[in-house]
């Protein structure tokens, strides 16, 4: 139970007891060593159907940005896809890529949430809890509240993600004629830190290089050409943003 891992038994509310759990022991002061010396990224796909969880590592020289090393595992699948649940269906097999890799990052991206989620818990922020390693959620999608200050087509500009009265993130424009990057962090980054580290490892793509290349070996996918939505006006919601969808994961 320490690692967060429970054994599935088809009882969602003490997953989400959990949740509520491990969310009280995120960490959100900077904790990650000066200067960085790795990054990684880290991201999870699916196989056969759902029932094979891949997920990617990729560990890089956090100044030069040459890989280091890139490790894949694979893993049956533990429990079904379940909305708001989905840190715990990945978590094992990002626990395992982890393993593999030759040696822990200083700093790790998530391709997902990190505290941007209902109960603060995305999949950044549990691999934080569960691993001590200070981490980033760099998503593609809102998945819980909205921004009421515009945003700024220049590359690098961000405004705060709202849920009621709390910031949990930022939206963050990475590249000028994309949407923007979900922004959170995950465990031991403090909010403000986020995201000039995600536009630290921002080079020609949309994506912060680490979680990029995970994400190319998690999703077998070449890179896709940036989509276009409408700016990020003052008051609009999630769903006006074009950034939440109903039918992605919700992690």
């Amino acid at each position: 139970m320490s690692d967060g891992l429970p054994t599935w038994n088809g009882d969602t509310a003490a997953l989400r007891a959990m949740q509520d759990e491990l969310a009280r022991q995120v960490v959100l002061r900077d904790g990650f060593p000066k200067p960085l010396r790795t990054v990684a990224g880290f991201d999870v796909g699916f196989e056969d159907e759902g029932a094979t969880t891949r997920a990617a590592a990729v560990l890089l020289d956090a100044d030069t940005l040459a890989v280091i090393d890139q490790q894949v595992a694979r893993l049956p699948t533990r429990m079904p896809y379940i909305p708001g649940l989905l840190s715990f269906r990945e978590l094992p097999a990002l626990l395992e890529a982890l393993a593999m890799l030759p040696q822990a990052p200083d700093l790790a991206f998530i391709d997902g949430h990190g505290i941007a989620h209902p109960r603060r818990l995305g999949i950044a922020a549990h691999f934080g809890v569960a691993t001590q390693l200070p981490c980033i959620g760099a998503a593609k999608k809102i998945l819980v509240g909205e921004a009421r200050m515009a945003l700024h087509e220049m590359r690098g500009a961000f405004t705060p993600l709202r849920d009621g009265r709390e910031q949990i993130g930022w939206l963050l424009r990475s590249k000028p004629g994309c949407l923007p990057l979900v922004v959170s962090p995950g465990h031991r980054v403090a909010m403000a830190s986020a995201p000039e580290l995600v536009m630290r490892y921002v080079t020609t793509y949309r994506l912060p290089e680490p979680t990029r290349l995970a994400d190319r070996i998690a999703s077998r996918r070449a890179p896709a050409p940036c989509s276009r939505a409408n700016d990020v006006r003052a008051g609009s919601a999630a769903t006006s943003l074009g950034l939440l969808n109903a039918s992605d994961p919700a992690d």
